[in-house]
Parts: structure tokens; C-alpha cells; sequence
């Protein structure tokens, strides 16, 4: 007696959400957003597009391919002005501009509010009163500095994180109490500056608006070491912004840990900014702005870390470029531009918040 043949139905493809591709690497798979991705290397052309042209205008022009010649360590007689003026100028931009983007996006992520960075939450003009403070009793060494800033920004953080923590912490309440902090100690650096020595309170109010103007290696080692050193634990940050991102209660039955997990991101996000202040001064908005045109060119749930470094990066070097040479020969400080975008930016995400609570939504 022969069976019948059974029907057997194809098996069921795997499903992977929608906009992601499957990469796999060896044993392992892993999701890669397209459009995210897409984004980083047309955002990593800008920069690089950007970068050679800040080497090559300046005072003297040089042409790209000299520009080319000096990066790839060949013999040129442009050497002294791309390789020993121009090109640690040029890699403290890029980092200073990476830190806060990485920083922007990770607070604003933690706050879940599209107002927090780190120079609204008190972060930068901590460190910027730590460094007057220090300023002001003659300590105006470049190669300490940025770890006095470290010690500030740090010091404000946890100042904010204390007092806007009640069994938890609110997005809303955590940047009203920075706002608060950070116009606290904007009086205290204002306050030293009055009493300080003429020359160093002119010295400190350049530092203070952000500048790149004779940043070199010295600035951009530190941060450069920072970000290195901080590579793993930006790979779980990036991981761990998908928790943060849900509600609390979602993610507290999901087994999560909110507490330590914001605090971890808090962490890293205060320690780039501080970092990158000591380098380059408080740049104002980078950090604000650089996380929000990312989220809005990828699209995704979260705010890449990627994209939020290479937009920050962009930012402080086009501010910069504009600086050197739309008010030639008067060079102004990259903070100035930077707050010149930044500030209207801010009032127009201030009223459209508002514009939606009267609203309802």
C-alpha cells in the first residue's frame, strides 16, 4: 500500500525589520540600517571634501594635489604651512567636533529631549568655570587645562544629576535643573573674570566663546586618546540607547536596568564634552545641533553615534573655515559662528515644543 505524499510548505524566511540589510561576518550576523548607513559615508565625504579644503585656503593657497602629497608623507615645499600650521589645526577641529556630536547625542538620548546637550545642562560651562577658576590663579598651562575642564564638567554633571534625581530621573526635570546650574555658573566664571589679571581674562574670554586659533597636538592628543580608550564602551552605548529609548515601565519589565544604564551613558556623554572643552573651549550648539540633523538624515529610532561624530566634526570645521576667511584678515573664533546658528536654532525648537504641548501631542 503506497502513502500518499504529504505537502510539505517552504519554510518561513526569517524576518528582519524593515530598512535593514543582513551582514554577515564569519559565525555571526548583524543588522545594518541602509539608509544609516548611506548617510555616514555621504556625511564622511562632506568632512573629508571639507577637511582639504580647509588646507588648502588660508593666507597662502595650496593646491589639492600639494595638499594630498604632504598627507601621504611626500616630499613638498607646502610641508611647514599644511603639515605644521594647518594640519593640527585641522585634526583638533575634527575630534573637538566628533566628542560633542558623541556627547549631544548620548544626553539627548539618556533626557529623551531634544534640549539637553551638554553646553544647556551645565556640562561645558562647568568646565569652562573650572578652567577660569584655574586661569585666574595663574594656572594657564594648555597641557593642563583640559583636565581641569575634565574635573569641572564633571563636577557639574554630578551636581545636575543630584538634584534633578528624585527615585528616578525625569527628562524634563533634568534640563530645567542643568539650565539652572548652567546660569549659576556662568556668574561664577563671569565673576572670576572681573577679578582676574587684564591679560588673563582676555585669554579666558577667547578660550571661553571656542576657538581653534593655535590648537595643535598638544590640545588634540588627549581627546584623541579619550575617544580611543572609549571605543568599547561607545559600542555598548550604542546598544544600550535602544533600551533608554522605550518607556519605563516597558523597559523596567523588559529586565532593564535604567538607573545604571543612564547614569553609564550620562557618564561618557559628560566625559567627551568636558574633554573636548579643555581642547578647544565651550563650541557652543555643536552638541545641540549635530544629534538632531543626524536623527533627522537617518531616520532611525535611535540617534546614531556615527553620524551624530561625523556631523559634529563637519560643523566645527566649516565654522571654522568660514571664520578664518569670510572676515579676513580678522579671524573669528569658531564658537561665534557656532552660536550665530545655534541660537536661532535653539528658539525655534523652544517654540515648536511649545507649539505641541498647546496642541496636546
Amino acid at each position: 500500500m503506497t502513502r500518499p505524499l504529504e505537502r510539505t510548505s517552504p519554510a518561513p524566511a526569517r524576518l528582519r525589520p524593515a530598512g535593514y540589510t543582513v551582514v554577515r561576518v564569519g559565525d555571526r550576523s548583524f543588522l545594518l540600517h541602509r539608509r544609516a548607513s548611506a548617510v555616514a559615508l555621504l556625511l564622511a565625504f562632506v568632512v573629508a571634501v571639507t577637511a582639504v579644503v580647509s588646507l588648502c585656503v588660508g593666507e597662502s593657497y595650496v593646491s589639492p594635489t600639494a595638499v594630498v602629497r604632504v598627507l601621504l608623507g611626500q616630499p613638498s615645499p607646502d610641508e611647514l604651512v599644511v603639515g605644521t600650521l594647518r594640519l593640527p589645526r585641522l585634526v583638533t577641529g575634527l575630534l573637538v567636533g566628533a566628542a560633542f556630536g558623541v556627547s549631544g547625542a548620548l544626553i539627548q538620548s539618556v533626557a529623551r529631549n531634544s534640549l539637553a546637550s551638554p553646553d544647556v545642562i551645565g556640562v561645558t560651562h562647568g568646565a569652562g568655570a573650572a578652567t577660569v577658576t584655574a586661569m585666574t590663579f595663574g594656572l594657564t598651562s594648555y597641557a593642563v587645562l583640559p583636565y581641569v575642564s575634565v574635573v569641572g564638567g564633571l563636577s557639574a554633571a554630578a551636581l545636575v544629576y543630584a538634584l534633578a534625581w528624585r527615585g528616578g530621573l525625569h527628562a524634563t526635570r533634568f534640563v530645567l535643573v542643568g539650565i539652572g546650574v548652567s546660569i549659576a555658573l556662568g556668574s561664577l566664571t563671569r565673576l572670576f573674570l572681573t577679578k582676574g589679571d587684564y591679560l588673563v581674562a582676555q585669554q579666558a574670554k577667547v578660550w571661553l566663546t571656542g576657538s581653534l586659533n593655535g590648537r595643535g597636538y598638544d590640545q588634540a592628543a588627549p581627546l584623541a586618546w579619550v575617544l580611543l580608550t572609549l571605543v568599547p564602551a561607545l559600542l555598548w552605548a550604542a546598544h544600550a540607547q535602544r533600551m533608554v529609548s522605550l518607556d519605563d515601565s516597558t523597559a523596567t519589565a523588559l529586565g532593564v536596568r535604567l538607573g545604571p544604564v543612564r547614569l553609564g551613558l550620562t557618564a561618557i556623554g559628560v566625559v567627551l564634552a568636558s574633554v573636548a572643552t579643555g581642547a578647544a573651549g565651550p563650541v557652543d550648539f555643536v552638541a545641540l545641533l549635530a544629534p538632531q540633523i543626524a536623527h533627522r538624515l537617518t531616520r532611525t529610532a535611535q540617534i546614531p553615534l556615527l553620524s551624530s561624530a561625523l556631523t559634529g566634526a563637519g560643523i566645527v570645521l566649516v565654522a571654522d573655515l568660514l571664520a578664518r576667511r569670510v572676515f579676513s584678515p580678522v579671524e573669528l573664533p569658531v564658537g561665534v559662528l557656532t552660536a550665530a546658528v545655534g541660537a536661532p536654532y535653539l528658539m525655534w525648537l523652544i517654540a515648536r515644543t511649545r507649539a505641541r504641548s498647546a496642541g496636546g501631542t
